[in-house]
């Protein structure tokens, strides 16, 4: 599965990981590139912004809270700009 990950902390960094580690093909995003840049040395491509992991079959979020939420989400380079139709968002 194509799968873009938005928030790559102590949680969302082993949770890309994992995905990663059973086959899936993962963008990772996160706010600081260096977590990305990381993930990347495992396989992962990595996102520019929100809109570009959320250009997928499923975009996961796990971030600290609503205001991070809404900050990923809104605006011309959140994941609702870049979400195809019929794809999921998970909200960690």
């Amino acid at each position: 599965m194509d799968i873009g990950f938005v928030g790559l902390g102590a949680m969302g960094r082993e949770m890309a990981r994992n995905l990663l580690k059973a086959g899936h093909r993962v963008a990772a995003y996160n706010r600081s590139p260096a977590p990305a840049e990381a993930l990347a040395r495992e396989g992962a491509s990595i996102a520019r912004t929100p809109a570009e992991a959320a250009r997928r079959e499923l975009v996961v979020t796990m971030v600290a809270d609503d205001g991070a939420l809404a900050a990923v989400t809104d605006g011309p380079d959140g994941i609702l700009a870049g979400l195809p139709a019929g794809a999921t968002h998970v909200c960690m």
